[in-house]
């Protein structure tokens, strides 16, 4: 009998593709007010009077224009130098302390992202059925914002960030779902697991015991499947209101 429902965060709860929007937004923003003294081709006022180039406000049609030479690259499947390659396809000049810079602000801005009704009244429903638990790797600050701009943390009995073990500790690895199991003192049996990425998400859950569940989201990023043994989730579902239903089966 299932007691606990883990959830996974990010497309899974919400289309992850909107924080990646939201990121990007804000670091054209960024880009679009640089002074030339660092990036060439920003709009700057030069001021007769010995002091430095005072930055103006960039003409919006400057932020889309870098916002969508970003998320060209970013559709187009770089997802590793997105930052590098919109640069250079917009011939700005950049180092590596501007990238790590782009990177910070990325990981730390306050997303402009909502909670999908229908995960918002799953969450509702199966609260009054189930101790709910949320485990999540990425970087932590980026997770953590994430989590207060959907506002869900009510619904959560434990909360766990795979961050805050320790890098090595992200998914595959079993350490997020011991830490759950450990704080509410749950076992495995008992337990069900709702993620998406079939290439992570369920090789451990499946090893320590879990029933395993992915959602199929139509806009989902992490397509790929694995040939990891126990990488195959044992129930697909399309819909996040398909799984109250298929919990009551289990």
């Amino acid at each position: 009998m299932i007691t606990t429902v883990v959830f996974d965060l990010d497309d899974t709860l919400y289309d992850e593709i909107e924080y990646c929007k939201s990121g990007f937004a804000v670091v054209a923003e960024f880009l679009a007010n640089l002074p030339e003294s660092r990036l060439r081709g920003t709009a700057f006022q030069a001021v007769n009077t010995g002091r430095m180039p005072v930055p103006l406000e960039a003409p919006p049609a400057e932020t889309r224009r870098i916002f969508t030479a970003l998320w060209e690259q970013f559709t187009a499947g770089n997802r590793t130098k997105t930052f590098n390659a919109a640069l250079e396809k917009l011939s700005m000049r950049y180092d590596d302390e501007l990238i790590s810079e782009l990177i910070e602000l990325y990981r730390n801005h306050k997303p402009k992202i909502t909670l999908p009704q229908d995960s918002r009244d799953v969450l509702c429903e199966l609260s009054t059925k189930y101790t709910l638990a949320l485990l999540t790797d990425g970087f932590l600050p980026a997770q953590q914002l994430k989590v207060r701009a959907l506002g869900i943390e009510e619904y959560f009995k434990c909360i766990v960030y795979t961050e805050q073990l320790g890098r090595d500790y992200w998914k595959p690895s079993p350490a997020g779902f011991e830490k759950i199991m450990q704080t509410l003192k749950i076992k495995p049996e008992n337990m069900a697991y709702i993620a998406d990425n079939a290439k992570k998400d369920f090789i451990a859950p499946n090893k320590l015991g879990f029933s395993t569940i992915q959602l199929n989201r139509p806009a989902r990023i992490h397509t790929d499947s694995s040939v990891e043994p126990d990488a195959a989730a044992q129930h697909i579902i399309r819909q996040i209101s398909q799984l109250s239903g298929l919990l009551e089966t289990l």
